[in-house]
């Protein structure tokens, strides 16, 4: 079964009407939100293991500001405003703990949401997500650089194309692009001190071929509490969310 809907957000800096969808029913298991990487939807990111997640859960899946389905703003594109979006929607659905999953941009929203809202957290998961800027890969900070790590024309080309099916201003991709750009050389908003007093269980998980430097992510394990580390083999950064067989036992595992 799925529902798509929509809800009105309001922040401390503008209004915001995020499109978000509601997947499975609900059950024993505490709602698992589900938060897209950047420059994507909903279905780019999550459409390989979304049925298998809400075959045993409610999933709550929103598309952040300026992506997808949700029309941008004029507000600034962040990680603490996409993060407060995210606790807002979760108020007007009434839910007050769920688990998260987050990919890439989504991630590092989901982590924000953990470490300023504890309570809401129930399981979380980063999957490719850095908590400094010195967490990536050199290369990437350089979209100029071709590494084989960044995006090539193949998935720029499936982002315009999943933007351009759903998107309220279709011809707006490239500010997206370049808004998403701007907001991923930002500095990030954490201390190592945050992620120690981070009291959800925590799942890290890249690919060894990822954005993320693999000392980086096993420094981010020793500094959480309870937090395990999968690194998936042979797996890039736009491929870690489909690779199904190795992803999905893992998930399963973790979060029932």
């Amino acid at each position: 079964m799925i529902t798509v809907a929509h809800s009105s957000a309001h922040t401390k800096t503008g209004d915001l009407r995020m499109y978000y969808e509601l997947h499975g029913e609900p059950s024993a298991h505490r709602p698992l939100v589900l938060l897209h990487g950047g420059v994507c939807t909903v279905d780019l990111s999550f459409g390989a293991v979304l049925p298998a997640l809400a075959a045993t859960r409610r999933v709550v899946a929103p598309e952040l500001q300026g992506h997808g389905h949700t029309a941008d703003t004029g507000r600034a594109l962040t990680v603490p405003a996409l993060a407060s979006d995210v606790v807002v929607l979760l108020d007007e659905l009434g839910i007050e703990q769920a688990d998260f999953l987050g990919f890439s941009l989504g991630a590092l929203t989901a982590l924000e949401v953990a470490v300023r809202h504890p309570d809401r957290v129930g399981r979380l998961v980063l999957a490719s997500a850095p908590y400094t800027r010195d967490g990536y890969h050199p290369e990437i900070q350089d979209p100029a650089s071709g590494s084989s790590r960044l995006p090539g024309p193949a998935d720029f080309r499936e982002m315009a194309d999943a933007y351009a099916a759903v998107a309220p201003h279709p011809e707006r991709f490239q500010d997206l692009l370049a808004r998403c750009s701007a907001a991923a050389r930002a500095p990030l908003p954490w201390t190592a001190g945050d992620l120690r007093a981070l009291r959800a269980p925590t799942l890290l998980v890249i690919g060894d071929t990822d954005f993320v430097r693999i000392e980086h992510a096993a420094e981010m394990r020793s500094l959480i509490p309870h937090a395990r580390l999968a690194v998936l083999p042979g797996t890039t950064h736009m491929a870690l969310m489909r690779r199904t067989a190795l992803l999905l036992p893992l998930l399963h595992e973790f979060l029932d």
